[in-house]
């Protein structure tokens, strides 16, 4: 049996610690790479490309507004299953929500400009230049952050389909890094935090959408 079979059963201590291991890399060696990639990967014109276009949409939030009232749509016809198909598509829509808000506010503590500003070299908005404007900045890359916020409830809600979801909003981060738009560690810092807001919110608020389909949900409160 692997150890990450048991992983949930180790100590608090030592899965906080594999966490945090795992957090720093995927925060800090991209950071290492932000200009090399700049420098290399670049696609001129990506979003004149349908595939690019589609995929970048995944980090629109009316993207999964939309997916949001088809669900409650299709699943609110029973009345046993009205409550649940309701706060199923508002954790859909509101996880990006979530995540995209909390992205403006990092972008305006952060300020750090987007790649092209400084050729790949970072730069950083003096804190009396337009201090509430978000124009302009990089990280983390708001496209990413709410892609991941979708794609982590919508991962859950749909598990045997999770790794379609995964794999569209890393298409977005991905078309943010080629399209020089955003340093490749604003992406994995955007997904980081995307997957952690769409997890705090099904570990909160999950158990309330998954009761049985001939059960009816408690009212909230309740």
């Amino acid at each position: 049996m692997s150890d990450w079979t048991n992983y949930g059963q180790r100590p608090l201590a030592m899965r906080a610690t594999v966490a945090l291991t795992v957090t720093l890399a995927v925060l800090v060696v991209p950071a290492f790479a932000d200009q090399w990639v700049f420098l290399h990967f670049h696609h001129t014109n990506l979003y004149d490309l349908d595939w690019a276009r589609f995929l970048r949409l995944m980090g629109w939030w009316p993207t999964w507004a939309l997916l949001a009232l088809t669900l409650w749509l299709h699943e609110g016809g029973s009345i046993t299953t009205a409550a649940a198909a309701k706060r199923r598509a508002l954790l859909v829509a509101g996880s990006p929500a979530v995540a995209g808000a909390l992205c403006e506010v990092l972008k305006l503590l952060i300020r750090r400009e987007r790649p092209e500003a400084g050729a790949g070299e970072w730069l950083f908005r003096a804190w009396g230049d337009r201090t509430f404007s978000t124009a302009g900045l990089a990280t983390p890359s708001s496209h990413t952050m709410v892609a991941f916020g979708g794609a982590t409830i919508a991962a859950q809600l749909f598990p045997r389909a999770r790794w379609v979801f995964y794999a569209l909003a890393w298409g977005c981060a991905t078309t943010r890094v080629l399209s020089h738009a955003h340093y490749i560690s604003d992406a994995t810092f955007g997904a980081l935090l995307g997957w952690a807001v769409g997890w705090g919110l099904w570990i909160g608020l999950g158990p309330r959408v998954k009761a049985p389909a001939n059960e009816s949900l408690p009212a909230p409160g309740a």
